[in-house]
């Protein structure tokens, strides 16, 4: 019997390709923000989900065995949002452990980013990941964390920078964090390993760090990625150049969204390499550098696309709100729901006023406005 396979984020690049290698295999379940419209694979049911709603998220868990939790909300998604990233993540983390927990699911398997091996201070985005990965797993559900470093395929994101970058800058002076170590995965053999995973109990409540056969620089996959292209690139290094620089001249030499851009230039300091403690050896013959470049550039298997969403006329006004709070007392969260309101009133004299009903905060402004959270 198939098993029920949810994917949290299967639009993104690593969704849709388990998707396109695996839909026969399982039945899989494809979540999104967005309705579709017009679904081109037949074998693949998309449910529509807000992931910031529990109720939401626990009824696109109802009836699935293994949730694949894809994630990673660097790009904001609402009108107004007010909040870090870090905040989004854990707060939607928070409320998937919970749903998997009361649909009684059996395993959560989440891709993650492989934990520095050097003395720098850990980058936000990395430690967000690690947040997020402890989240996931603090509930009953058994939790498959799978670290890895930069995974390359056709029209993944991170490689499309870099390809990006060999195709417009005949020049490239890099930071000298670009010597740092990383060991790349090909797209195929992630998925191969996201396969064998699923209701593999010897990879439950454990770390797993995957990648490749190869330990390379940063600075050898723009050069590896410039050969692989036909293009002669003078590629070296400078010390003085800073992360916001860098930051700066990628994005506008890739035309690629800082949001995207800031994750990978942050983790150029870091040495990313496999910790042997944390590895299983999953028997297989992994696609060089070498050849998982050229397979990126010259892919001649047709790249899974997305279906049709609906197309809204007007993007709904939302507003989030996302702050963290410290609770050295351990207070629970009803006692912080009963104060807040309290808090509210007197910080802003009365002009808003907030009640807890043991479900919601209603709030109401001077002039009779009101809405609830």
């Amino acid at each position: 019997m198939k098993q029920n396979i949810a994917i949290a984020g299967a639009t993104g690049f690593i969704g849709r390709w388990f998707i396109d290698r695996y839909k026969n295999e399982f039945n899989i379940t494809a979540l999104s923000r967005k309705k579709v419209a017009n679904n081109n694979q037949s074998a693949v049911k998309w449910k529509q989900v807000d992931l910031y709603s529990i109720s939401s998220t626990t009824e696109a868990l109802a009836n699935i065995d293994v949730a694949i939790y894809l994630v990673h909300s660097m790009m904001p998604s609402t009108r107004l949002n007010q909040g870090s990233f870090e905040d989004t993540d854990i707060l939607l983390a928070d409320n998937f452990s919970r749903a998997s927990e009361q649909c009684n699911l059996k395993q959560i398997i989440y891709l993650g980013g492989i934990l520095p091996k050097d003395e720098y201070t850990i980058s936000k985005h990395l430690q967000s990941r690690y947040e997020v990965e402890k989240t996931l797993g603090s509930r009953t559900t058994p939790l498959t964390s799978i670290r890895a470093g930069i995974i390359i395929g056709p029209n993944g994101s991170s490689f499309r920078i870099v390809q990006k970058l060999v195709k417009n800058l005949p020049v490239m002076a890099c930071p000298e964090w670009t010597k740092s170590l990383n060991q790349p995965i090909d797209i195929l053999d992630a998925l191969k390993i996201i396969k064998s995973c699923i209701g593999n109990e010897k990879t439950f409540n454990k770390p797993l760090e995957i990648g490749g056969d190869q330990v390379i620089t940063y600075m050898d996959l723009l050069n590896i990625t410039a050969k692989k292209m036909n293009k002669k690139r003078l590629i070296f290094s400078l010390s003085f150049i800073t992360v916001g620089l860098s930051k700066l001249w990628v994005s506008l030499i890739t035309s690629t969204s800082k949001f995207l851009v800031s994750p990978l230039i942050e983790s150029l300091k870091h040495k990313m390499t496999i910790n042997p403690e944390n590895s299983i050896d999953f028997n297989i013959n992994y696609i060089s550098v070498e050849d998982s470049v050229e397979k990126a550039l010259n892919s001649k298997e047709k790249i899974p696309i997305n279906p049709e969403f609906v197309n809204l006329k007007k993007e709904k006004n939302t507003v989030r709100s996302v702050q963290r709070i410290a609770n050295p007392s351990n207070r629970s969260i009803d006692f912080v729901a009963r104060i807040y309101p309290i808090w509210l009133k007197k910080r802003f004299a009365d002009l808003l006023k907030a009640n807890y009903d043991g479900k919601f905060i209603k709030f109401s402004f001077l002039f009779n406005s009101s809405f609830r959270a």
